[in-house]
């Protein structure tokens, strides 16, 4: 049996990083996220819970960069609260 996993893409999606699914899939190939220190193009590839994302956030030096750990795979794109359930945000740990 494999690991359940889903789609990096409609992941991030679900977890409201842009406003649409093809926004997300653009922030994946022009390399401004990385599944476990790896960097990644593409915007299929197979996210699972306990999974670390780097996520560059905004297109200037005034960047944020968000260190996200998988909590858990998305159902559906709920409201803002249901979305944060899905990931540990490390970026604001001391």
């Amino acid at each position: 049996m494999t690991e359940p996993y889903q789609r990096l893409d409609f992941w991030l999606w679900c977890a409201r990083v842009a406003r649409n699914r093809a926004d997300c899939a653009k922030l994946v190939e022009k390399g401004r996220v990385r599944l476990n220190r790896q960097s990644t193009d593409k915007p299929h590839a197979k996210l699972r819970p306990g999974d670390t994302l780097t996520i560059a956030l905004g297109g200037n030096e005034r960047g944020v960069i968000r260190i996200w750990t998988v909590l858990a795979l998305a159902k559906r794109r709920g409201p803002a609260s249901e979305a944060r359930a899905l990931y540990d945000d490390l970026s604001d740990a001391g």
